[in-house]
């Protein structure tokens, strides 16, 4: 008998997590909202800033969607759509299981009907995660404390070092846009779309300070994800990749 990737019992229980992160995440919504009220917040401030963060979601559950889909030809739907629902992460989900498929010499055009490697997937997708849940409660107040007091001390310095860290978090995916590019043409794709989604997040920025369309703050960051989302399905079979 044949392993079922999309079979109902699967289904059930990747549904019964996603539930249980939904229902906390509306709990602690609505213990924020009357908490602000409580502190004396304005509400409509509250409002706006609720409105702001949902839009702000829109790209990156879209490229998580993507993601989604891209797993679930492979690994089938439930497992894709519980990992990306809870962690989010298709920058670290898609890499760890394709690796892993690499390893096992699986091809990734075929869905898994083998439980071990179904099983060494998930186990690697999980395992790989794991430590940043030990990482963050053990250590996120020494680290903050210590961002804090350069900050306290020297506000650019604090300013670049934050932003040197983030530069940092972002470089270690930079072998995944660099890593085809000698199979022509086609390889370059994903260097295009970085590029034309820096040149979204510059215009932005331009308008910001020469046109003091201050409200484009919030808006930036999304608009150059969907942007770059919308271009990279343009170019992608004029290019042929």
């Amino acid at each position: 008998m044949k392993f079922n990737p999309n079979s109902t019992i699967l289904f059930v229980l990747a549904a019964a997590v996603i539930v249980f992160v939904i229902a906390q995440s509306v709990f602690f919504m609505v213990r924020a909202y009357r908490r602000g009220k409580e502190l004396g917040i304005d509400t409509a401030q509250m409002k706006k800033t609720i409105v702001s963060t949902s839009i702000f979601t829109i790209a990156p559950a879209l490229s998580i969607l993507l993601g989604v889909i891209t797993l679930s030809k492979f690994l089938g739907l439930p497992l894709p759509w519980l990992r990306l629902s809870v962690i989010g992460a298709i920058t670290y989900e898609l890499p760890a299981a394709t690796s892993t498929a690499s390893a096992l010499g699986i091809s990734l055009s075929e869905t898994v009907t083998d439980p071990e490697v179904y099983t060494a997937i998930a186990w690697v997708m999980t395992l790989g995660i794991f430590p940043g849940l030990i990482w963050v409660p053990l250590f996120i107040k020494k680290i903050q404390g210590g961002l804090m007091k350069i900050k306290n001390k020297d506000g650019k310095w604090g300013d670049l070092l934050m932003t040197s860290l983030f530069l940092g978090m972002i470089s270690a995916f930079l072998g995944m846009v660099f890593a085809d590019i000698r199979l022509g043409l086609a390889g370059w794709i994903p260097i295009f779309v970085l590029l034309f989604s820096a040149l979204l997040m510059g215009i932005c920025g331009i308008l910001i300070k020469k046109c003091n369309m201050k409200w484009l703050e919030t808006y930036a960051l999304p608009i150059s994800m969907l942007g770059a989302m919308i271009f990279a399905a343009v170019i992608t079979p004029l290019i042929g990749g």
